[in-house]
């Protein structure tokens, strides 16, 4: 491990008891005030894991992340029930930037890269909520994972879609966060880069400590990286287990591995109703 990946490590706490770094309990989120897209939705994140949130279009995972990261209230969100707790200490009605100084990071959907600044200066951003010396440290760590990155001196907006996700990625790790929310990191990349992205994904908790929640579409990539999982539809987690349990579940290899083969065009309405009826 280098220096300033261990200098990046969060420090464990003192006491030994396994404990959830992230707890979202029983949560409901309305938009508008009419809206209802969470309904009573829970999930925990263990200390340094990986954990995906697998789901399709709609079914609340991006929703999730915002509700965790305090950017609800710029779509006019808000949770109305439940609590959201990290680190122990309950988040949810916590602004944004405090979100961030407490440890958490979003990468958004899309990247979200500011294209008039260099890569250098996107860098930079992402340690706005810090005071100390160790910038200049922290970026040549995030330059290790991302070589590409400092070979790019140019606009942010000039990028290729895979250095504009590890500019996001790099971005987030200058915060020193102790937990990264991931939305869609493969979307728009090349099954190539796909892969190169997770792998630094799985790098970097590996070697810096750092926890995710993964919201992904490609769910056998997620899957390939994660320890557990939770599978999301209308707004609630409908099933969850290790990332082999999900694997092997019949339901997950047909509605989200392409296990189901010709059958899935012959009887999709019919499985889709028995999936309804057994989850919801």
């Amino acid at each position: 491990m280098t220096e300033a990946a261990e200098l990046h490590r969060p420090q464990p706490g003192a006491s030994s008891a396994p404990a959830p770094l992230l707890s979202v309990r029983n949560i409901e989120v309305v938009y508008d005030d009419v809206i209802l897209v969470l309904r009573g939705l829970s999930l925990e994140v263990p200390q340094g894991a990986i954990v995906a949130l697998l789901g399709a279009n709609g079914a609340g995972k991006s929703t999730t992340l915002k509700a965790i990261s305090g950017l609800l209230k710029t779509e006019d969100g808000e949770v109305t029930r439940g609590e959201i707790v990290f680190d122990g200490e309950r988040i949810d009605g916590v602004d944004p930037d405090r979100i961030v100084r407490r440890g958490i990071f979003q990468v958004m959907e899309g990247r979200r890269i500011v294209s008039d600044m260099t890569s250098l200066e996107n860098l930079r951003l992402g340690a706005f909520t810090r005071s100390d010396r160790e910038v200049g440290r922290d970026i040549e760590m995030v330059y290790s994972y991302f070589p590409r990155l400092k070979e790019r001196t140019g606009l942010a907006g000039y990028l290729s879609g895979g250095e504009q996700q590890m500019l996001a990625i790099g971005r987030a790790l200058m915060a020193r966060p102790k937990m990264i929310l991931m939305d869609e990191p493969s979307m728009g990349l090349s099954p190539l880069l796909v892969k190169e992205v997770f792998s630094i994904i799985q790098k970097i908790n590996r070697d810096l400590g750092v926890t995710i929640l993964l919201v992904e579409q490609n769910a056998r990539a997620a899957l390939s990286v994660a320890s557990h999982g939770y599978i999301m539809e209308q707004g609630k987690v409908v099933l969850d287990g290790t990332a082999d349990e999900l694997r092997d579940n019949e339901d997950v290899k047909e509605f989200y591995l392409g296990g189901a083969g010709d059958q899935r065009k012959s009887f999709k309405n019919l499985k889709s109703f028995k999936r309804r009826k057994r989850w919801l």
